[in-house]
């Protein structure tokens, strides 16, 4: 989750992961691509944030067995 400790890729991700949540849940109840609707005249940027929001839902995931370098620095 993310904490105000965090180092900014961390929020950066985790923000990531937030959107692509939200944009599944439109998806799913309405049929709405928000990220099609905002980006839609330029394929390459739709096509771009979808691997952005992939990437940082894997790192996520491992961020649940291993903490981030940066943010072990800063919590000591």
């Amino acid at each position: 989750m993310m904490q105000l400790g965090k180092c900014g890729m961390c929020k950066l991700i985790g923000a990531l992961v937030i959107i692509g949540a939200l944009n599944w849940g439109l998806i799913g109840a309405f049929h709405y691509d928000a990220v099609v609707h905002l980006l839609g005249g330029i394929p390459k940027a739709v096509r771009i944030t979808y691997i952005l929001v992939g990437l940082a839902g894997l790192i996520s995931l491992f961020s649940c067995f291993k903490q981030c370098p940066c943010c072990k620095t800063q919590a000591k």
